[in-house]
């Protein structure tokens, strides 16, 4: 019953090590960094997780025990990796501000978007 266990987490462990790869790869080869976005938070992600699933079947199969910090590993990498993928394309998009270049602020004096005018910027598909 072992081996079924060990071949099972095995799998796990090599799939992880293609989607990190792939995702790493993906990092080093897109061109430009909003394509460059999707290989971290997407392919890379996925292989952590694989490691961590690797791990908790390892803990519960082999040793036989319980092993909560990899949930918690999960939970944080699974919540934090969508929040940086945030951070990253909001400093894509404003990178060549300056204070002078940016739109008039709303009623309230903050600003989250470029729309000086939103009507004005999407395209009006009804219209044909």
């Amino acid at each position: 019953m072992t081996e079924f266990w060990e071949i099972v987490i095995a799998f796990f462990l090599i799939v992880s090590g293609i989607f990190g790869f792939v995702g790493s790869f993906g990092m080093i080869k897109l061109k430009d960094p909003m394509s460059r976005l999707h290989a971290p938070t997407k392919a890379t992600t996925l292989g952590v997780g694989g490691v961590l699933i690797a791990s908790i079947l390892h803990a519960l199969a082999l040793e036989l025990r319980p092993s909560l910090h990899e949930l918690l590993i999960t939970l944080f990498l699974f919540l934090t990796a969508p929040v940086t993928a945030l951070f990253i394309a909001k400093w894509h998009i404003h990178r060549h501000e300056t204070p002078d270049s940016l739109p008039p602020a709303g009623e309230d004096g903050k600003w989250a978007t470029h729309a000086v005018e939103p009507e004005k910027d999407i395209p009006d598909h009804t219209a044909t």
